[in-house]
């Protein structure tokens, strides 16, 4: 099934940042996305994959308006109001639109995959679909098809998923050894104390 991801839209709903802030926010942003996909989708579905962003003044210089990557297809869509423009371009073009998933949370764009009878999904629903399947996969070592899921099921790997606040720090204070390993803090203490030294 070909697939048409809304880019920046896909990385707002889901709050993938960029690991610095500054002039290289978005690139590194746009490249955080592009290995999760590569981490979670089969190098058959990638080569069915297109990836559409802005082409905004944070657009790397001098790149080609489509590229591959890694078997994905990249539009930066430069000769166009925006990308929702392209991606509905995109959305009529397509030869066999009812085999189509469209991931976007934008409403103008899921109007243009509907008209077509193509998937329209939003954004961080179709996110937690993806982890969640790469997570049955991983513990079964399976692949399993995709299946839909129930909304507290979506809410449940949303909430897991999802970075809240972008400026919110980790948690980098030291870890002690105390109560490592399967027994609690200062168990058998007691059976040392009462060990005759002479023995």
């Amino acid at each position: 099934m070909a697939l048409i991801i809304d880019g920046y839209n896909l990385l707002n709903a889901v709050g993938i940042h960029a690991p610095r802030h500054g002039p290289h926010n978005l690139e590194g942003a746009r490249g955080a996305l592009l290995q999760f996909l590569v981490a979670t989708l089969s190098e058959e579905d990638r080569a069915k994959t297109t990836v559409v962003f802005d082409a905004g003044p944070d657009a790397p210089r001098g790149l080609p308006r489509r590229v591959v990557d890694r078997a994905m297809t990249i539009h930066f869509a430069a000769q166009y109001d925006d990308a929702d423009t392209l991606i509905e371009e995109l959305i009529r073009s397509d030869s066999a639109p009812r085999n189509l998933t469209v991931v976007s949370s934008d409403h103008r764009i899921q109007r243009a995959a509907r008209r077509r009878k193509a998937e329209a999904i939003d954004s961080e629903v179709w996110y937690a679909r993806v982890c969640q399947r790469q997570i049955e996969h991983n513990h079964s070592g399976v692949d399993k098809p995709l299946q839909a899921n129930s909304p507290a099921e979506v809410d449940y790997w949303i909430k897991k998923f999802k970075f809240k606040d972008p400026e919110e720090k980790i948690d980098d204070s030291p870890i002690t050894n105390q109560g490592a390993g399967p027994f609690p803090p200062g168990y058998a203490e007691d059976l040392l104390e009462e060990e005759d030294p002479s023995s």
